[in-house]
């Protein structure tokens, strides 16, 4: 089939790939434009469109897939589909309308469980034990399209969102290009999702990344796995005995281990051991992983404390 793929972040970049090594023909990429990105904030291509620019394929910016330019040199390049993963903006029944054959999008969830933006965040964030992805007709509602083939991945214990969604990239990109196969050949057609078990996914926000210690050690860590790597899990470090300009530090957090039987710690209080650094919750403390403070880069949680010779009148709040 004559493709036409949209989509943004690295997460798009396996099945990019894996379209190029089929026997389909990839013929354009759409993906958002170029934006302010880095500490620098110049102004780069998305992945999609950097790959894009590699492999001399061309590459459509539209501001919005409305716009009447966009439109119409996609009907020119008259695509049979156009595959999406993560594109990012909202497609509208003028775009849906052009390929013949529709949009198909590969959704990292096992629908209807986690429409929204942040499949893999609220999988890990709500304790799932098993996620997927799905490919499915787009249409107007958000991920409501009837579903062309699924597959099924068990979440670790130790997943942060990160690790979970660079496996589910990959095998999604093997699922996404069967079931193009499956299409062109006539040889499946999507179903309906259910009505029940229905979940909504929206973006986490830097607040919701906010660690909440008066939660439970399991909450907690779900917390800072979903939020890791974005938006970063954070916290503060309370100095109560520090000058009034060096308190309330901003801390990102890594992963964090709960420890079970471990020394009974108020919510948010430190516990610095020779080569650990234990954190009170609700229930068990838990060990931090790696801490970075502002304009800092990332360190062992026992190297960070070490360094500000950490005393009992700060804690985590």
């Amino acid at each position: 089939m004559r493709l036409v793929f949209a989509g943004t972040p690295e997460v798009a970049l396996p099945s990019l790939d894996a379209l190029a090594a089929s026997d389909h023909e990839l013929v354009a990429v759409v993906t958002r434009p170029d934006a302010p990105a880095g500490r620098g904030r110049h102004v780069v291509r998305s992945p999609a469109g950097a790959w894009a620019d590699e492999h001399g394929v061309e590459v459509l910016t539209p501001e919005r897939p409305r716009d009447p330019e966009f439109l119409a040199r996609l009907a020119n390049i008259a695509p049979d589909c156009v595959p999406v993963v993560a594109y990012g903006a909202l497609v509208p029944p003028a775009a849906l309308e052009i390929p013949r054959l529709g949009w198909v999008n590969l959704h990292f969830s096992l629908l209807p469980a986690w429409r929204g933006a942040a499949p893999v965040q609220h999988a890990i964030w709500h304790g799932d034990e098993i996620t997927g992805a799905s490919v499915f007709q787009l249409e107007a509602g958000l991920d409501t399209g009837p579903v062309f083939g699924t597959m099924a991945e068990k979440i670790r214990p130790a997943d942060t969102a990160g690790d979970l969604l660079g496996r589910l990239a990959v095998d999604g990109a093997g699922l996404l290009v069967s079931v193009l196969d499956a299409i062109e050949a006539g040889a499946v057609t999507p179903v309906p999702q259910p009505m029940d078990g229905i979940t909504l996914a929206p973006k986490i926000t830097v607040e919701d990344a906010q660690v909440h210690w008066i939660e439970p050690a399991f909450a907690v860590d779900r917390r800072i796995r979903a939020a890791t790597p974005n938006p970063g899990a954070w916290t503060r470090l309370l100095r109560n005995g520090a000058p009034e300009t060096q308190r309330d530090e901003r801390l990102k957090l890594g992963a964090v281990t709960p420890l079970p039987g471990g020394p009974r710690l108020e919510p948010g209080d430190l516990l610095v051991e020779k080569n650990r650094v234990l954190v009170g919750t609700a229930t068990d403390p838990v060990v931090l992983g790696e801490v970075r403070a502002a304009g800092k880069k990332a360190m062992r949680a026992a190297d960070w404390a070490r360094g500000l010779h950490l005393s009992t009148q700060e804690r985590l709040g």
